[in-house]
């Protein structure tokens, strides 16, 4: 599979794209910077710092403004040290043909992987307990400079009273040996396309994932809007976890109780209904870049 040549269809002059330059990177600093002024201190974020460490876009890429596969820029040649971008006539253009080959094929993943969720109805009653699985009957857990808002016998017990069924591997991996036997699915990596669905809160992080590995293909602004909807998504996986973060400026969603699960949920719908827009949009980039990638994604969603 072969990325198509996208001829550009929109021309920017300079002082166009580099205001467009400039907004996304005034955009994305509200969360770079600050993480790496903590950095700085060495200071951790029991919720920011997933976004930086889970995930491997570096800040300073994630600042980068790229205009996409169907832009030309005028004045751009500072683009041509860039992988992908070649001059066109009197500017410059991102030509995805320029890139690795190994892009096609992460594409042809991407594309499978988002037809088979967004063909699925979302999962709705999983509470969040992935996270309580990651601390059950153990001494160390993953945040070990936060308190636990129960304790540890009586956060044991929501795990116990609780059905687990997590279906996504990244988070699966992470549960302790004494969690794992007792969640409905073994969710392996090669199961990723079998099982993702849309209600699953890291499926839907996972959009900035997604973005920010077809880049420099994927518009920034698109990246950027993965990333804004990973980082509410993020904030609601830990405030509905077993930790307490109301020092880091966090109230709970209490899980453990009918009311917190309620909220819970309507949570949760709100952002399967924020993230089919941007799975909509990413998987319209597959298709439009690397139309070969079409039938297999088809397949896949199945």
């Amino acid at each position: 599979m072969t990325a198509a040549t996208v001829e550009p269809v929109e021309v920017l002059d300079e002082p166009q794209w580099r205001a467009r330059a400039a907004a996304h990177r005034a955009r994305v600093e509200r969360w770079t910077l600050p993480h790496r002024e903590r950095r700085r201190r060495r200071e951790p974020h029991p919720v920011m710092d997933f976004l930086f460490t889970y995930y491997s876009y570096r800040p300073q890429r994630l600042e980068q403004w790229h205009p996409g596969p169907d832009v030309l820029l005028r004045g751009g040649d500072e683009y041509l040290d860039r992988p992908g971008y070649v001059r066109d006539g009197d500017g410059v253009r991102l030509d995805p043909g320029a890139l690795p080959p190994r892009l096609a094929g992460t594409a042809g993943f991407v594309g499978a992987l988002l037809t088979a969720t967004a063909s699925r109805q979302p999962r709705l009653s999983c509470f969040g307990m992935h996270e309580w699985a990651m601390v059950y009957r153990t001494d160390a857990p993953r945040h070990w400079y936060v308190p636990l808002r129960l304790g540890r016998e009586s956060t044991d017990a929501v795990v116990e009273s609780l059905p687990l069924h997590c279906t996504h591997h990244d988070a699966y991996r992470f549960f302790t040996d004494a969690a794992r036997p007792r969640n409905a699915v073994a969710p392996r990596r090669e199961d990723q396309i079998a099982l993702e669905q849309p209600g699953c809160l890291h499926a839907n992080m996972d959009l900035y994932k997604w973005a920010y590995k077809l880049a420099p293909v994927t518009p920034a602004e698109l990246i950027a809007d993965c990333f804004e909807l990973a980082v509410a998504v993020r904030e609601l996986d830990m405030r509905a976890s077993p930790y307490d973060l109301t020092a880091w400026g966090y109230d709970p969603v209490p899980v453990e109780t009918p009311a917190g699960r309620a909220q819970y949920v309507r949570e949760q719908a709100e952002f399967v209904r924020r993230a089919a827009p941007l799975r909509a949009r990413l998987l319209a980039l597959v298709e439009r870049v690397w139309p070969a990638a079409r039938p297999a994604t088809a397949v896949a969603g199945r």
